[in-house]
């Protein structure tokens, strides 16, 4: 990953950082990866009480999946692919027995969102923005099991709002929203609040805490369990509007949309 995702554990805090700062931390195939591969490392190491991801810099937590890969994309089978890849590594933070705090500092979009939804507890600065606006950036959509998640923090008017209108949410509307636990001003202090919260967090009961995340899984998970969305997955990602809007991004320019 050339040092793109970077892990260090210091007194007892497992610490994730999306490290493509030129990027705003846009997020490769690899890096997904990664992120799943430590949360399994964090999930079986004794000494690691907590876990925190942040986006290197000060500009983005993470702004999305990295748009050129989508470039390769040739049906409506790779979108349902790409969800299912993307809901792996969620469910793999969610089923992480240890907390998980995200540290989210500028733009949370897109992939960076789902990320930081599926951690338990999520501190924001005053420069911190919030939204999956794919409706005015690529034209495709997010699976169910990503949708739920939002649902579950925000509830479904928002998330369908949020969805719709393609807005990005700024940190005081996403705190009261129930995204953002905590707003701090700089990132200086969004640091110092983070360090102090996990050393709080992992100083408690390991079985209390790790129960209650689970419980919190399978509440989520009841809301989807055995419903499936691959033909609205597929009308997306195969879609003329998804191609054109991928290489319209690419491009540095305003997509066209046709509706097909």
């Amino acid at each position: 990953m050339n040092n793109e995702l970077l892990y260090e554990v210091r007194g007892g805090i497992a610490h994730i950082t999306l490290n493509r700062p030129q990027a705003r931390n846009a997020l490769t195939h690899e890096m997904y990866d990664g992120v799943a591969s430590f949360a399994g490392k964090v999930a079986k190491d004794p000494a690691v009480g907590v876990m925190v991801i942040r986006g290197a810099g000060d500009k983005a937590f993470a702004s999305g999946s990295e748009i050129s890969q989508f470039l390769e994309f040739k049906g409506g089978a790779d979108g349902i692919a790409y969800e299912q890849h993307l809901d792996k590594v969620l469910t793999a933070l969610e089923c992480c027995p240890k907390p998980v705090i995200a540290a989210i500092c500028g733009a949370c979009t897109g992939g960076g969102a789902a990320i930081a939804a599926v951690c338990d507890l999520r501190i924001g600065t005053r420069s911190t923005r919030i939204g999956v606006p794919v409706a005015r950036t690529l034209g495709n959509c997010l699976s169910m099991a990503s949708l739920s998640r939002f649902v579950s923090l925000i509830g479904a008017s928002r998330t369908t709002e949020m969805m719709l209108t393609a807005r990005l949410i700024g940190a005081e509307e996403a705190k009261a929203l129930g995204f953002l636990n905590e707003v701090v001003e700089t990132p200086e202090a969004l640091d110092a609040r983070v360090d102090e919260l996990a050393r709080t967090v992992a100083a408690l009961a390991p079985l209390t805490l790790r129960v209650t995340k689970e419980q919190m899984r399978r509440m989520r998970v009841a809301m989807v369990v055995d419903l499936n969305d691959d033909d609205l997955l597929a009308a997306c990602y195969g879609s003329e509007d998804f191609k054109q809007g991928v290489e319209a991004f690419v491009g540095r320019r305003a997509p066209q949309w046709k509706g097909r």
